[in-house]
């Protein structure tokens, strides 16, 4: 477990969880600020580029160049309606770029830079990956990431081009309706059997941004997701607007300032109104709102009820039911078959939409998971089940789809038609892979696009072009079998195409293909073939339907065959191409080098700061550095660190690392010898002291030798020579030394230093203690005299006639005391 390094990544539209599958179980990271969220923001300045905490507490500061709401622009184009709609909430500037996608322009290292919102994600994923690294000790290599349900397969292609740049990989994006189910299911010991009714759970999933609602079917180590039903563009940023457009209203009218025209006292606004929102989900009395110098140096006062907030927001609250009751519907359950309703999610803790479950499902709300991280827990287990470096318990997960996908083909030149299946219905198990048959040849197109009602403008998924179909020897088309997928990430593609030749061969020859045939023939057949052999409806199988050998001539043993081949297929959908990946990837890599050489070069700066503040109030101090320099010699030093500090905020405020670490060394080369002169004053009194019990000691162990004791009778007449010898020398010098210092100043080099003395006493001791603590030699053990038979005889029989005596004075005591009761 110490080398495992997979991760679950919960990406908010507001802030970002990260979760690891520990021995212990799974733990939540804390971010360098030793937070568990971190914001998902970026921030571009003169220097470098800031993300996470530090990127959102200067963004009223920095306002056009703070970055972030990346997750819903992320796949999509500039002129897309639903971008149009985010725009006017983001004030940061945002244009249209080639081939109508997005671009970010933002001021970085003083220069015009121009990032899609991929590349700004993979910045923000970039931080998430440093500080899972810094946390575990260990490099991050796989991850699971949460996207949300009513995710298309360009956005999911999107967020897939974003960690690549980053240098994730992604073993898969998990829909945050399953990956909450998960982290519910997993931890139940109380669940049905496999073979049992299973348990049906609905989880309402409220966040920044959007709603989701979900319901899920829960078996013992299993779970299947059953109905989902999602509003994009409700979350608890709408809460938040309405609220904060109520204010600016009555502020136009009592203080006469219209805070929507000043894009960061609007932003303000809206934070200071989160605080009451939140305050409202536990407080129903008036709530004050106080904002110091709003606008034109004016304070504003204001307050408001939960229930004006519940008028205020009440179309928002009936889309609320309206989603609950879509999801109920959808499901097909009885409000009896369900056993309960857990909501997650930082809005649901809003008392009104508590309230709207309850009339909705006839049930209490449950509170049983982590409302904030329960996504990224989930995440966090579903990459420990993927990866190999992790054991897990198993717990089967079946998603589904949640938009039907249609697949259509054009016309052949040979008369056949154009045609169209749904390949996917909604709620069709995810992943999943079916095969087509036609009989084409020439090459030709496929296209996927989604039917029904989708949060996307363009329906379209993409095309893909099956090429280097060729006719038969006769002229004729031949069989194609393609396979359409939608894998673990909910993305839709055409993994593989086969054109199946029919060739003659010596049975001899084709041993292994026979085999292949016969074991092809005992695989079920297609089933509902349209006109153009569409087994649409078979489930994913890698065989081939293999034509009946024809009878021929027995002599030459011949029979038809069918040969695989492989055919290439041209992808012509949204996303990076792999060139602009790496593209991406390189100046990704070098933004993180510039990122760490800025960092390396304030820190630097950091430290000789400090080192210049910390120096001079130690010299202005008597009871430090001041009784250790000259005074003289002090006013020069502190006229040196002003002229530092001066410099440091004119000339060298944009110096570079090594100008810093330079001018740093010199300042310690004046500062050190100082301190090491006040170390060596206070310990030196310590060590002496040391010395001395040490030579004391040493003097009653010589004394103890002269009077006889017999403790040290075992010594030789050299080994008492060799201590007194050591203890006269040793004594002779320390008295020196104490001479020497008694009169030394302060503010000069001590003439002996403490580590010399800590040698002196270390070196007498040594020649000493082996010879004080000398054990004497061993006394010879007497010999054992050795017992005849008859004296062992007799030493037996007079013990066996000692426990008899035992006895039977026991018994007598025993009997007294029970006459005495």
């Amino acid at each position: 477990m110490a080398a495992m390094s997979v991760i679950g990544i919960d990406l908010g539209n507001e802030s970002c969880y990260v979760a690891v599958a520990k021995a212990g179980g799974i733990e939540t990271i804390a971010n360098d600020y030793s937070l568990r969220a971190t914001p998902s923001f970026i921030a571009f300045s003169d220097k470098n580029r800031i993300l996470g905490v530090a990127a959102k507490s200067q963004q009223i500061t920095n306002m056009k160049n703070t970055v972030y709401g990346l997750k819903r622009l992320i796949g999509r184009k500039y002129r897309d309606p639903h971008v149009q709609r985010e725009l006017q909430m983001l004030p940061f500037n945002v244009i249209e770029v080639a081939q109508g996608n997005i671009g970010i322009k933002v001021n970085y290292l003083n220069e015009e830079h121009i990032f899609s919102p991929e590349q700004c994600l993979a910045m923000l994923l970039t931080k998430l990956k440093d500080i899972s690294s810094t946390a575990l000790q260990t490099p991050i290599n796989d991850c699971v990431i949460s996207v949300p349900s009513y995710f298309t397969n360009n956005e999911r292609k999107a967020l897939m081009d974003s960690a690549a740049i980053a240098g994730l990989n992604v073993l898969r994006l998990f829909n945050e309706t399953t990956a909450t189910a998960l982290s519910y299911g997993i931890y139940k010991q109380d669940l049905p059997g496999p073979d049992d009714k299973s348990r049906n759970v609905v989880f309402v999933d409220c966040g920044h941004s959007s709603l989701q609602v979900f319901a899920c079917a829960f078996n013992k180590d299993k779970l299947r997701m059953i109905a989902t039903a999602s509003d994009a563009y409700l979350g608890g940023r709408d809460f938040d607007l309405a609220l904060a457009d109520h204010f600016c209203k009555e502020f136009q009218t009592k203080y006469h300032i219209d805070a929507k025209s000043n894009p960061r006292a609007f932003s303000r606004l809206l934070g200071e109104v989160e605080k009451v929102k939140k305050q409202m989900s536990a407080n129903s009395t008036s709530l004050p709102l106080n904002i110091e110098c709003f606008m034109d140096d004016k304070d504003v006062h204001s307050s408001i009820k939960r229930t004006d907030m519940e008028q205020l927001c009440a179309p928002l609250f009936q889309r609320v039911e309206t989603t609950l009751k879509q999801c109920l519907d959808a499901s097909g359950l009885k409000l009896d078959e369900i056993y309960s309703v857990e909501i997650v999610g930082g809005s649901s803790r809003i008392p009104a939409i508590k309230q709207l479950i309850e009339k909705v499902f006839k049930k209490v709300p449950s509170t049983t998971l982590n409302q904030d991280e329960a996504v990224s827990r989930g995440c966090a287990l579903q990459c420990a089940m993927l990866s190999p470096a992790v054991r897990v318990r198993e717990f089967n997960v079946k998603d589904v789809q949640n938009y039907a996908i249609s697949v259509s083909w054009d016309a052949s030149t040979d008369g056949e038609a154009a045609g169209e299946v749904e390949a996917f219905p909604v709620n069709h198990q995810v992943p999943y892979s079916k095969m087509l048959t036609f009989y084409r040849q020439e090459p030709f197109s496929i296209k996927a696009m989604y039917s029904g009602n989708v949060p996307y403008p363009d329906k379209h998924i993409g095309t893909w072009i099956v090429k280097e179909i060729r006719p038969n020897a006769e002229g004729k088309p031949q069989k194609v079998k393609v396979k359409v997928r939608i894998n673990l990430h909910g993305i839709m593609t055409v993994s593989s195409a086969s054109l199946f030749e029919a060739k003659e061969s010596s049975e001899a020859e084709n041993d292994e293909t026979q085999k292949m045939q016969q074991e092809e023939q005992e695989k079920p057949a297609s089933q509902n073939s349209t006109n153009q052999q569409n087994d649409v409806d078979a489930p994913m199988a890698d065989g081939v339907n293999n034509a009946a050998p024809e009878d021929g001539d027995k002599d030459k043993k011949k029979k038809q065959v069918l040969k695989s081949i492989e055919l290439p297929i041209e992808s012509l959908t949204a996303g990076f191409s792999q060139v602009e990946i790496n593209q991406y990837t390189e100046q990704e890599f070098k933004m993180i080098a510039a990122d760490r050489q800025e960092k390396e070069r304030a820190d630097a700066r950091n430290a000789f700061e400090e080192y210049v503040y910390e120096l001079r109030g130690k010299l202005s101090s008597d009871d430090e550095y001041g009784a250790f320099i000259l005074e003289n010699d002090r006013s020069v030093l502190m006229q040196q660190l002003d002229d530092m500090e001066n410099w440091l905020y004119e000339d060298g405020a944009e110096c570079n690392r090594q100008v810093y670490q330079d001018k740093l060394a010199e300042l310690k080369s004046k500062g050190e010898p100082i301190q090491t002169r006040k170390v060596e004053f206070e310990l030196r009194p310590h060590v002496i002291e040391d010395f001395a019990k040490s030579l004391q000691l040493t003097m009653k162990a010589l004394e103890a030798i002269k009077g006889n004791d017999p403790k040290f009778a075992h010594l030789t007449e050299d080994d008492v020579k060799k201590v007194d010898n050591a203890f006269k020398n040793s004594f002779q010098w320390l008295e020196q030394t104490r001479a020497k210092l008694v009169n030394a100043p302060k503010h000069l080099a001590p003439p002996v230093t403490v580590s010399q003395i800590r040698q002196e006493k270390n070196d007498f001791e040594s020649t000493v203690s082996p010879i004080l603590n000398k054990p004497p030699p061993k006394a010879p053990s007497p010999p054992k005299e050795e017992k005849s038979p008859t004296d062992e005889t007799t030493q037996n029989a007079q013990t066996d006639q000692n426990q008899q005596n035992q006895q039977n004075q026991n018994q007598q005591e025993n009997m007294d005391w029970s006459s005495a009761n």
